[in-house]
Formats: structure tokens, C-alpha cells, sequence
């Protein structure tokens, strides 16, 4: 079977996006495979939960005194909104460390209003603006609970990372895992969509203690694992407790949810292009062909299913359609 975004000028075909994907339950077994379900791809921000369950499993999140909503930001892409930059500025203050110690780098905030708000308020731009900003107070949260220099604890032989490594092959049951350097500067795994799938049926299983506590906290506060105008937050909003997910950059998409058909179950999915634009649409494709999705949950999340698509002037000028084939 196979899963295609096509998306149309008028009535002629513009493009293109070839999407991969798998579900399977707590057996491991295949519910659902579009095009290759080994198909290796680095898992980039669709780790973040898993990231984070290492510092909850070893005790470092409790010992600094992150709360569950900083528990969420450990696990979110954020906006940069006030909400996300306040919450990563108390994650700052209770570490007792200075932004200097962040190896994240800064960018913008994705959102458009935060960023004209930074602009016309001279608001200088910090590394607490980093959609990965609570992520890294999770690793520095980890560095000072191991009692380890926190410099460089984004490199690959570093304890942090080093511990969240040997979690994630516990997770897995993996002896090597390839690796590279994500956006953020910190270790960026490879894994099959399998392996990805099978990551986020765990989060969904309630098997183990600390990834019960990083899906309640995304269940509890959606809103700062995305942000204002994010699929992951309306998602997650839309499910009402039943399920989470989280997306990565090049447009790979994992999901963890608690189904009555076959239990709790992990999806993953690849735009091979890596193109963001259909994903939403697609990850709503393969939850309704196995028909887990209510109407009304489908209700909620309409603005992405939407396949007209528009131009400046607000004039139709094409579609964008997913086709089972």
C-alpha cells in the first residue's frame, strides 16, 4: 500500500510528497505499513519525549523541582511564546544556571506575533527562545544531578548524552544506534520507522512509570508542546487524554495512542521529501483508515484535513489530496 500526497494547480499536478508510515500494537505487530516500514530516518525532535524520560527515569527532573508543565516544555518544538520563554526562564532559575550555559543556539520564534512583539519591543533574542529550549534544560538538569561538568553536554561522549543513549537501547533493545547532530546541537539517533513506532507504542502503553508521567504531562499541557496554530498542540487537545504526538523536523511524525481495537498502539511517519506541508493531513489519513478517529475528534482537528488550497487573494487555486494507492 501506498501513501501519496498530490497537490494540484488548477486541475493539473504540481507536486508530489511519497509519505511512509506504520502502526503496530504491543506485540510489534503491523497494523498498518505505507511504502517501507524499515525505512531508516533520523527521529530529530520526535525523540524529545524519550529524551526526557531519561532525566525523570534517573531522578533529575524531581531533584531540580521541574514541575509538569516544565516537564511538557522538556518535550515540546515551541513557538517561543510568552508561555513557552516563561516557563524555559524558570527551568533557567532553578537549575541556578545563567543562559550561558545553553548550547542551543537562538532563532526566532515560530510565532509570527512573538517575533514582532521581540522586534518592536527590542527584546533581545536568547537561546530561551529555542523551540528546543526545554529539551536543553532537561540535559543541564541531568548534568547536575549526575554531578558532571555541564560543558559540552550536547556532545556525543558526554554522560548526558551518553545516559539518555543507553535508555533509549533499553527502550529499543538496540546495541548500536547511528547517530548525528541535530539542529540543536545535541545527538540526533537514527532509527527505522519500526523503531520509532515502537517508541511511541511504549509512551502509550503504560508500562513504564517515567513515560506515563512525560504523556500525562503533554496530555496536561498541550499547549506547551506546540504552541498557538500547531497541529501537535490541537492534536493532543482534540484527544482529550487518548493519545499524543509529536513531530520532527524533515517531516517525521510519531504517535502514541490508546485505541479500544487494538490497545494502546505507536505510529510513525516520513515525508521522504521532508516537507512539512502534508504531514498533518497524512497522519489524519492513516488514523481514519483505520477508523480511530471519532467525528467529533475529526471535527476539532478539520483546519488540517483541508485540502482546497489558496492563494494570497484568498482564491482557490488548487487542491492538495491524499491517495491510498
Amino acid at each position: 500500500m501506498n501513501l501519496i500526497c498530490k497537490v494540484t494547480r488548477g486541475n493539473l499536478l504540481e507536486s508530489i510528497h511519497i509519505v511512509y508510515a506504520i502502526v503496530i500494537d504491543g506485540d510489534g505487530k503491523e497494523i498498518l505499513k505505507a511504502g517501507d516500514g524499515d525505512y531508516l530516518t533520523c527521529i530529530r525532535s520526535a525523540f524529545k519525549p524519550f529524551q526526557a524520560a531519561t532525566s525523570v527515569k534517573l531522578g533529575a527532573i524531581d531533584a531540580i523541582g521541574f514541575t509538569e508543565d516544565e516537564l511538557a516544555l522538556m518535550c515540546a518544538s515551541h513557538s517561543g511564546e510568552e508561555i513557552h520563554v516563561n516557563a524555559a526562564k524558570s527551568m533557567m532559575q532553578k537549575l541556578n544556571f545563567d543562559i550561558s550555559y545553553y548550547e542551543c543556539g537562538s532563532h526566532p520564534p515560530y510565532n509570527a506575533l512573538s517575533r514582532r512583539r521581540l522586534i518592536k519591543e527590542n527584546i533581545e533574542l536568547t537561546p530561551l527562545h529555542n523551540n528546543c529550549s526545554g529539551k536543553h534544560a532537561g540535559m543541564l538538569a541531568l548534568a547536575k544531578f549526575l554531578n558532571v561538568d555541564p560543558k559540552g553536554y550536547t556532545a556525543p561522549e558526554h554522560p548526558v548524552q551518553q545516559a539518555i543513549l543507553k535508555n533509549t537501547k533499553h527502550y529499543t533493545g538496540l546495541v548500536e544506534i547511528p547517530i548525528s547532530i541535530d539542529g540543536c546541537s545535541a545527538v540526533a539517533p537514527f532509527f527505522s520507522l519500526r523503531t520509532i513506532a515502537s517508541l511511541f507504542q511504549k509512551l502509550a502503553d503504560g508500562s513504564l512509570e517515567e513515560l506515563n508521567r512525560v504523556y500525562d504531562a503533554m496530555v496536561n499541557h498541550p499547549v506547551n508542546i506546540g504552541g498557538s496554530d500547531r497541529f501537535d498542540t490541537d492534536f493532543i487537545k482534540a484527544l482529550q487524554g487518548k493519545g499524543v504526538t509529536k513531530i520532527g523536523g524533515e517531516a517525521v511524525r510519531g504517535v502514541a495512542l490508546q485505541t479500544k481495537q487494538y490497545g494502546p498502539i505507536g505510529i510513525a511517519l516520513k515525508v521522504l521529501d521532508g516537507g512539512q506541508r502534508c504531514l498533518p493531513q497524512a497522519t489524519l489519513a492513516v488514523l481514519n483508515k483505520l477508523e480511530l478517529l471519532t467525528d467529533n475528534e475529526n471535527k476539532s482537528l478539520t483546519r488540517w484535513s483541508g485540502e482546497k488550497r489558496y492563494n494570497h487573494r484568498k482564491i482557490h487555486i488548487g487542491d492538495r489530496r491524499i491517495i491510498w494507492e
